[in-house]
């Protein structure tokens, strides 16, 4: 029996008892050596609402049925709700039952007495464990005190800071504060403060805060970075000797001009039968951070490297990212390469999966590719190549979209700074040739692997082996409903079938391409679709319109791909011993959903925060928009040019007296009728930037035909 079910054995037959760690540990006859990881066990249970922490740190039986244990979200007007796993409702908590609670924090609560019709209730009555307890915000000096006014809005109390923990902090500066104690929500918070960032106006201060504020390491422990150092040694002749020796044949990298770290090489050759040999080699990370060192730990904490706007945060220490397992061309490398047969139509007939080394010829910026594709630049030695590549690409492209997949066309800002960090001009992301032949390849390579496991080793050995796929599960009725309402109100059709199929989406998709309402209609279907995550569990992934798909092709910046890496070496040697437990894996899964989340929230951040900056010399400018969101309270509009969204206030439209219809997703005049729509093309002038609230205010000047 565990030590888990133990527990709960004794605490089901002493239901009104209560124990102290100590006591418990007698009880069960923990070793003193054991005694700690028995304490972990204890706090995990408790996190997990299983058991239930009593006055003075006793434990005892589990909640009560009128208490509950989640995580909170909070809004910036002050109340929260309070998300259980594995329940569709959300619990609503008033900002003066909020208690201490901050973002994110898990918190056991005490459920209201229910009534018809209205949201459930509940009152924060404990702090199972603090999200964070870093915040990030401008210190002010008082006479006695000081202050840290936290900068996320959903923290609307300060942190008190006495003289002793200020570490000299200068009025105005920005500063990182800990969290020391807060047992009464009707007092300040006390806190220390750990690091000062600087001056919010100088230059990369704006954005290491925001990598402050979502807990991002942007350094490596000295331990760390010493094991990085020791991998210096040139690769074991008797490890060259056993692998896939590939360095004679044509093979290149293709990625963005200033990439530093290259995972992904690409080979194509013609065989003899007429059909193409595809090779795509990806980075042996897993040869070199070895399972439980110090590098693998602090991969799995970090998750995923983090591309900020003017930084990039790496998973791994640069000495292995960008030196000994990047594929740099002329330098030997080590790798684990899919071969695919392909016909010249693109249909995959064989396939070998095998640890190799290359040389890649020539390192590849996508601009370069393009050049080639559009015959731009003259035949050299890789021309051909790379010209069948891209004709095996679109064969691939035809086979995606014949299946349902859907297409979606970037909406992300990229934003140029100067030397200063200044931005100085922002352009929409393109996808061109060149990125999508590269994404073709990986998406089929991430396929095949995936495959391999869940269908071909399955049926070998009789027994599903673990891996943790890259799943995207249907959309909820929910959310569908709620799209479908958008659409009605846009005067586009949705299918009204109970079986949802990627091919519906794709139908709308279609029907939009190239109008001016796509990119909002898109961004919508976006958020009405199910997050994409890691599971054990294989669901297929819906957007891709894919029965089995993982993610191989980016160990040097993704850890669920290292741990493919593992699993697949282990299954091509032997499938006898499964090397990890189904339910270890899927911890090592939820890890890397809530590190990639994290990683996608302070990118997004960082781009707002540099767009912001570059809108503060546009005031009294005028621009074109499309309204992107309708409320009661205003519209918002964004401006076509930079992805830029920012609120007309309803105050703003004195012309007339405006009523507001949620299932239109409108607001009309009531005397002269006028009509703002979602979707409406708008003039705007911009009225206010403040980059410190994140807020943009425009002013209509007039339709944007």
């Amino acid at each position: 029996m565990s030590i888990e079910s133990k527990l709960l054995k004794l605490f089901e037959q002493n239901p009104k008892q209560t124990y102290k760690p100590k006591q418990l540990a007698k009880i069960l006859k923990v070793s003193e050596d054991k005694y700690q990881p028995f304490k972990r066990k204890l706090k995990k249970m408790v996190e997990d609402g299983k058991i239930f922490r009593h006055k003075k740190g006793k434990l005892g039986q589990g909640l009560k049925t009128s208490e509950v244990v989640g995580k909170i979200q909070v809004k910036t007007q002050g109340y929260g709700f309070l998300i259980i796993e594995d329940s569709k409702i959300d619990i609503f908590i008033s900002q003066k039952n909020m208690g201490t609670a901050l973002q994110g924090d898990t918190v056991r609560a005490v459920l209201f007495a229910h009534f018809r019709g209205k949201n459930q209730e509940a009152k924060v009555v404990e702090i199972v464990k603090r999200a964070r307890t870093n915040i990030v915000g401008i210190f002010q000096q008082g006479k006695d005190w000081g202050v840290v006014i936290p900068d996320e809005q959903k923290i609307q109390h300060d942190f008190q800071i006495a003289r002793e923990n200020q570490l000299n902090a200068k009025n105005g500066q920005k500063v990182v504060a800990h969290l020391l104690a807060w047992e009464d929500e009707r007092q300040h918070p006390q806190g220390k403060i750990v690091e000062i960032l600087g001056d919010p106006d100088q230059p990369g201060v704006d954005i290491i805060a925001i990598a402050r504020s979502f807990d991002l390491p942007d350094q490596f422990s000295k331990r760390v970075l010493d094991e990085a150092d020791k991998i210096t040694k040139p690769i074991p002749e008797s490890e060259i000797e056993r692998r896939l020796d590939w360095r004679n044949e044509l093979t290149f990298t293709i990625d963005p001009e200033d990439s530093k770290d290259f995972d992904d090489a690409v080979s194509l050759k013609k065989l003899e039968n007429g059909n193409f040999l595809l090779g795509v080699h990806i980075a042996d990370v897993s040869f070199f951070v070895r399972e439980g060192s110090k590098l693998d730990n602090e991969s799995y904490n970090r998750g995923t490297s983090v591309y900020l706007v003017d930084r990039v945060i790496p998973m791994l220490p640069e000495h292995l990212s960008n030196e000994i397992c990047s594929l740099k061309q002329k330098t030997d490398r080590l790798t684990f390469t899919v071969l695919m047969e392909m016909t010249p139509s693109a249909e995959l007939v064989n396939y070998e999966i095998k640890e190799s080394i290359i040389r890649s010829d020539r390192r590849f910026a996508y601009e370069e590719v393009q050049d080639i594709i559009e015959q731009k630049e003259e035949n050299n030695k890789f021309s051909d190549t790379i010209l069948q590549m891209f004709e095996l690409s679109k064969k691939l492209i035809e086979k995606r979209r014949a299946r349902g997949s859907l297409d979606f066309s970037s909406h992300e800002a990229r934003v140029i700074l100067d030397e200063k960090f200044k931005p100085v001009a922002i352009k929409k992301m393109e996808q061109k040739d060149s990125h999508r032949l590269i994404e073709e390849f990986m998406v089929l390579t991430n396929s095949v692997v995936a495959k391999h496991v869940d269908l071909i080793l399955k049926e070998k050995t009789g027994t599903p082996l673990p891996l943790p796929y890259r799943i995207h599960e249907r959309p909820s009725v929910e959310k569908l409903k709620d799209f479908r309402r958008f659409l009605t109100a846009l005067g586009i059709d949705f299918p009204s079938k109970k079986r949802i199929t990627p091919k519906m989406f794709q139908g709308i998709q279609n029907s939009i391409k190239g109008t001016d309402r796509q990119f909002l209609i898109e961004e919508v279907m976006i958020r009405s679709m199910m997050k994409a995550k890691y599971s054990t569990n294989n669901e297929g992934h819906f957007g891709l319109a894919l029965k089995y798909y993982c993610h191989f092709t980016s160990p040097i910046r993704r850890y669920p791909d290292l741990m493919v890496h593992r699993l697949l070496k282990k299954y091509l040697q032997s499938t006898k011993q499964i090397p990890i437990k189904k339910n270890e894996l899927e911890k090592i899964c939820s890890q890397a959903v809530e590190m990639e989340i994290r990683a996608m929230k302070a990118e997004r951040a960082s781009i707002k925060a540099k767009q912001l900056e570059f809108m503060i010399d546009k005031i009294g400018e005028t621009f074109h928009g499309i309204i992107s969101g309708v409320t009661s309270f205003g519209i918002f509009v964004e401006i076509i040019e930079f992805l830029i969204e920012g609120l007309v206030h309803i105050t703003n439209l004195d012309d007339d007296y405006y009523t507001f219809d949620e299932t239109r997703f409108s607001l009309t005049g009531t005397y002269q009728g006028k009509n703002y729509q979602l979707g409406d093309r708008v003039m705007v002038r911009v009225v206010l930037v403040n980059p410190q609230e994140g807020i943009i205010d425009f002013e209509l000047v007039g339709s944007g035909e």
